[in-house]
């Protein structure tokens, strides 16, 4: 079973480039099931319905979310409706859930979100969330399962991959945009630090760069936009599942606008 996740969506830059090549790299890497972070897809903040349709449209089979999740406030009543999920350790009385279960290639998946401590809203503690969620899935006898981990500090993230390395699949880090350069295979999980944005790459972050250099300068807050047109990057981690549930391969694939595909092998313990 061959998986492919990509990062935070960013704005109409980022739907742009997954519309421009998702479809093929699922051809040409027998993608059976694409996951993606919507939770800044809708011009850098939250999702619409427009949006949400469009993407599944372009090939991403369900998404996850994150700080952003509830920031269109129309995304509450589509977690009835679409493949969507937020994050698990959100108050229980949260609209949606944190959880995605299917059925790929004739294998029980998983699909969870966490959100990590550090800088982000108030949330459960993500490390006893997930124990529990873990326990209640492998009482369903359910072996391949994916984590996305949208947090801000990468100790969260590593200290999450040591904690569950034997009992899941793949750990994606998501949130901080700026992908890092630690894909690998640990005790048969696939795991990468941060998947890094899909979205324009000569701002900040995914935005355009006046803002954010203003309140770095002045302290003085303001509304971050996404530029119309920017030079773009599309991020995804592929990854290759055994029946098991371990994780066998891996791979980042970058695409710079509509330049070649440029991969990068995981490194394996």
């Amino acid at each position: 079973m061959r998986i492919g996740f990509i990062g935070d969506i960013v704005g109409k830059p980022g739907r742009l480039m997954v519309k421009n090549h998702l479809k093929r790299l699922r051809q040409e890497h027998f993608l059976d099931f694409v996951i993606a972070n919507y939770e800044n897809a809708s011009h850098g903040f939250g999702l619409t319905e427009k949006n949400c349709a469009e993407l599944l449209g372009y090939g991403i089979d369900m998404m996850t979310g994150g700080n952003h999740s509830f920031d269109k406030k129309e995304i509450l009543p589509l977690f009835d409706v679409y493949p969507l999920i937020r994050p698990l350790n959100l108050p229980q009385q949260a609209p949606g859930k944190g959880v995605y279960e299917t059925i790929v290639s004739g294998n029980q998946v998983a699909v969870l979100n966490l959100m990590g401590y550090y800088t982000m809203p108030m949330v459960d503690n993500p490390f006893t969330a997930i124990l529990q969620q873990i326990e209640q899935l492998k009482m369903k006898e359910i072996k391949h399962i994916i984590i996305d981990m949208h947090a801000e500090a990468s100790s969260e993230k590593q200290a999450l991959l040591h904690m569950l390395k034997e009992d899941v699949s793949a750990i994606l880090g998501t949130h901080t945009h700026v992908g890092t350069d630690d894909l690998q295979i640990a005790g048969g999980c696939c795991y990468v630090t941060d998947v890094g944005l899909t979205g324009c790459r000569d701002g900040v972050i995914g935005m355009h760069q006046d803002m954010p250099i203003r309140r770095f300068l002045t302290g003085a807050g303001g509304h971050f936009d996404v530029p119309e047109t920017c030079k773009a990057i599309f991020q995804m981690v592929v990854f290759e599942l055994d029946d098991e549930g371990r994780c066998k391969e891996a791979k980042k694939i970058k695409i710079y606008d509509n330049m070649p595909k440029l991969i990068t092998d995981a490194w394996k313990e």
